[in-house]
């Protein structure tokens, strides 16, 4: 357990049990594929960002533990339907729900998460927190679309990949921040500031992932490195290499798009390693964390800020 989740223990433990319990279906491949996809694990940052800021903010209730998994349960949602759209066949190291038990499958079960997440938003009998969440999967949904829309194109520009990652991963740390302020009653300003935390550690955790999967260890990452190339997705390193680099080493980064092939995924790697596209990066993603601990300011003293300004650090610190 990392130090940031230690500070939420108690509380992240019923959410957890809150998972289990709101997987209960008639249909048991429904309850099977749900339990298969919680016990994979991960570090759930996103209903672990929903206690965090809900108790920064002074929230004494409960309410956020139930937050805190529609928060999950929409995450989840979207991992199954990437995984068969993308047709990826491992994560967090092990097979997807999708090579285990087909692509109809897991988009169904991930239909159900959505469903269930919005019967349990409704139980929260909050207007605004249903407004910010049904905004925030339409987002994720356009993200994805966007995403699927680049794909193979070499003429994808930084600003339109900026636009996806916000869409695709940044929205929904943004919904998790800004709903728990909305919980704890916070004032509009200290609301947007939270926001904007999440908005900004979201963007930071992808341009760290999409570093990572041409720098990676594959065995850490629970993924191939390089399914990025394979998939043609046009991600912040090779934009920047068809920008920056080489005219021959921009020729391969855009054949490579094109093809949708890792095949030369060594040279690949070399070259956006030569040409700084890794570091740049990186770079950016260091200055998206420092711009997410500057919202912070108007929170008090208290082991929950100090576990949100550790988790911006390890956005950018981490090899996972």
């Amino acid at each position: 357990m990392l130090p940031f989740h230690r500070v939420a223990a108690e509380d992240f433990a019923a959410v957890n049990q809150r998972i289990l319990d709101q997987l209960h279906s008639d249909v048991p491949l429904v309850e099977n594929i749900g339990h298969y996809l919680v016990e994979a694990g991960g570090k759930r940052l996103r209903p672990l960002l929903v206690l965090l800021c809900a108790r920064a903010c002074n929230y004494r209730d409960e309410s956020h533990i139930d937050l805190a998994t529609i928060i999950e349960f929409i995450h989840t949602a979207t991992l199954l339907h990437d995984d068969v759209v993308d047709t990826s066949d491992m994560r967090r190291g092990r097979l997807t729900a999708n090579a285990k038990w087909g692509n109809a499958p897991s988009v169904l079960v991930g239909d159900f998460l959505y469903s269930r997440a919005f019967q349990m938003m409704i139980a929260l009998q909050d207007m605004r927190i249903m407004a910010l969440l049904s905004d925030t999967t339409n987002t994720i949904a356009e993200g994805e679309v966007q995403q699927l829309v680049n794909a193979g194109d070499p003429e994808v520009s930084e600003e339109n990949y900026f636009g996806v990652i916000y869409k695709k991963t940044g929205a929904l740390f943004e919904a998790a921040c800004e709903t728990a302020a909305v919980l704890a009653e916070c004032s509009a300003e200290e609301q947007n500031a939270l926001k904007l935390y999440g908005r900004h550690l979201g963007l930071a955790f992808q341009l760290v992932d999409d570093a990572l999967d041409y720098r990676g260890n594959p065995e850490e990452l629970g993924k191939n490195v390089g399914d990025d190339l394979a998939e043609g997705k046009p991600t912040l390193p090779l934009i920047y290499t068809i920008a920056n680099g080489s005219e021959s080493q921009a020729a391969l980064v855009r054949e490579a798009i094109e093809q949708r092939s890792a095949a030369k995924l060594v040279e690949i790697v070399e070259a956006i390693e030569a040409c700084g596209a890794l570091d740049y990066t990186m770079e950016r993603a260091r200055t998206a964390v420092e711009d997410a601990k500057a919202q912070l300011d108007f929170l008090p003293e208290s082991d929950q800020k100090t576990a949100l300004q550790q988790l911006a650090s390890f956005a950018v610190e981490r090899n996972v």
